[in-house]
């Protein structure tokens, strides 16, 4: 199931349609369990950040912060985690160059989640682990011209009842024709036809 997800994913666009993203697969259980103890390292040291005001927190939001950290007690005992690689050299110096670094990877694991829900698993997007990247990528023997960029754990869903999250409403993240323009459209949409072809 998880090699469809992937299949999947890979119909999504990359840069250059270089395709040169990998998923690295992880169900052994020792591997998920050290896996499992950085995440754990990296969370607590975030917590002592944001206790600190050097980092950010969770945006004041307790049952947020309470799935963060059943997350990181439980992850070992995740059935599989995947990561998301890119074969390119992190770090990248220019803003266009970060756009095509993580433009050819995360649309393309957005869409392994996608397919994964179809299927009845959910899963959940997570880099915490990346502070401490050098250590997996010895651990999983991944190689210095792959980046990391992300970690998804993957479990059959409890239930099968998917809902929408709750988001801001459209109105307050869109800007129309420019930064300051209103988000509702200048122009009156017409009415389609069924017979109308959307370019």
């Amino acid at each position: 199931m998880v090699l469809e997800c992937i299949s999947v994913a890979t119909q999504a666009p990359s840069g250059g349609d270089r395709q040169h993203w990998r998923f690295v697969v992880v169900d052994e259980p020792d591997l998920r369990a050290e896996i499992a103890a950085h995440y754990r390292r990296a969370h607590r040291e975030r917590r002592e950040e944001a206790a600190a005001g050097s980092t950010p927190g969770g945006g004041g939001n307790p049952r947020l912060e309470r799935s963060v950290d059943d997350l990181a007690e439980r992850l070992a005992s995740v059935p599989v985690l995947v990561i998301p690689c890119v074969l390119a050299p992190p770090s990248p110096t220019t803003l266009a160059a970060q756009a095509s670094l993580w433009g050819s990877i995360l649309p393309a694991t957005w869409s392994f989640m996608l397919a994964a829900r179809l299927h009845g698993l959910g899963t959940t997007f997570t880099t915490l682990h990346l502070r401490y990247a050098d250590e997996v990528a010895a651990l999983l023997g991944i190689p210095a011209g792959a980046t990391q960029a992300g970690l998804v754990p993957v479990a059959y869903a409890r239930g099968t009842r998917f809902r929408p999250a709750r988001r801001r409403p459209v109105e307050q993240v869109v800007h129309w024709n420019g930064w300051a323009g209103a988000a509702a459209s200048p122009h009156p949409s017409p009415r389609r036809r069924s017979s109308d072809t959307i370019c």
